[in-house]
């Protein structure tokens, strides 16, 4: 990960960041295992950035190619964002966790790419430690110290005060009509059991959970998230490694926790906070969902999954916003920040063809009656 500058657990990106990561070598090799791990680019002073062109993903195995992101350079994107199952863990031996990001960092394809561009990251089950796991995995914070040292984060970074490992970070001067705000949350390090049908026959029989007392986010997390939301921001881009806006489907997801759910609406609504959108992962396919909750502008949810994860199964989504993406695929965010800012929300298969594509403008996502 590029050079960070962290205030008040919200995090600049320095300019002159592609400039310093493009003269990093690229290995020639095109095995995974004789290739060294590229090193971080060297620290640069810290200035704002506008940023235009935000590409994202989750679910790639490392011990698959991962061609899709050669795919990801050619559209060049000033910033990625790993949604999480960044690898498959799945284990409670920190070492095989260790030896499995190892194996994602002597890819070539991931090289090139944390070479070309800066990236950030939260996690989901598979990096975190357990499939499905919430707050009852055992070594969250062994797990955690992994996560934060592969992605290079900095020793005075606001994740290593707190638990867990969310954070936020703003580009752009606040007042300037080109202020953007990223806030990744943490949907597992505090979230209680999920109920599961007792006629479950696989994975996909999680039940809607009406227990008010079980959390998603954490105390903690929801109050960092409200100081969070009261920031300036143009647009703001909340990243939940778990599917938001969709109807229930059975799998993992804000709707087993409904009223968690609703809290983030109710939350959107108490900070007013506009510009609001959602992007996740997890499912194995990219679609785009919108959730119309009452008395609050549309909130929209960019779901990319498939990285080098697919799967032969689409759940019905009453929400969903034109096809799903069964293929390989990574979402991208291109943004106007002219006279009628816009954000165009796509996902982008191996080929580069934009299999969704929709243009939300920022009036939409404002409240009515300003």
């Amino acid at each position: 990960m590029l050079p960070l500058l962290h205030q008040k657990d919200t995090i600049r990106l320095q300019p002159a960041l592609l400039i310093a990561a493009l003269l990093l070598p690229l290995s020639a090799s095109s095995t995974a295992d004789d290739v060294p791990a590229a090193p971080a680019p060297a620290p640069a002073p810290a200035v704002n950035a506008t940023i235009s062109r935000i590409a994202f993903g989750s679910c790639s195995t490392q011990d698959e190619p991962q061609g899709i992101l050669r795919t990801v350079l050619e559209w060049k994107p000033e910033l990625f964002i790993y949604m999480g199952d960044n690898i498959y863990g799945d284990t409670r031996d920190m070492r095989v966790l260790q030896q499995r990001y190892d194996t994602l960092g002597r890819r070539p394809e991931f090289q090139q790419l944390r070479a070309a561009v800066p990236l950030i990251a939260t996690w989901d089950d598979h990096d975190y430690g357990e499939n499905d796991a919430g707050r009852e995995y055992p070594l969250q914070k062994e797990s955690k110290e992994i996560f934060l040292k592969f992605w290079n984060e900095s020793l005075s970074s606001p994740r290593r005060s707190h638990e867990g490992i969310y954070t936020s970070y703003r580009f752009g001067e606040p007042g300037s009509g080109r202020c953007l705000q990223i806030i990744l949350l943490d949907t597992r390090t505090f979230r209680d059991s999920l109920f599961k049908s007792p006629q479950g026959s696989w994975k996909n029989d999680y039940l809607p959970d009406t227990d008010p007392q079980k959390t998603l986010l954490g105390a903690a997390q929801w109050e960092w998230l409200k100081e969070r939301l009261q920031e300036p921001a143009d647009l703001r881009i909340i990243g939940s490694s778990i599917q938001f806006a969709h109807e229930h489907n059975g799998w993992e997801s804000w709707t087993n926790l409904p009223h968690e759910l609703l809290r983030m609406v109710e939350l959107i609504r108490q900070t007013r906070a506009e510009g609001v959108l959602f992007i996740s992962g997890d499912v194995h396919w990219g679609e785009l969902s919108r959730l119309q909750a009452p008395n609050c502008y549309p909130l929209y949810d960019l779901t990319a999954s498939g990285l080098n994860q697919d799967w032969d199964r689409l759940e019905p989504n009453g929400n969903r916003l034109g096809d799903a993406c069964m293929d390989f695929h990574f979402g991208m965010l291109e943004i106007n920040w002219g006279t009628t800012p816009s954000v165009e929300l796509k996902i982008h298969d191996m080929t580069g063809r934009a299999r969704v594509r929709r243009t939300v403008r920022f009036s939409e996502l404002r409240f009515s009656g300003r």
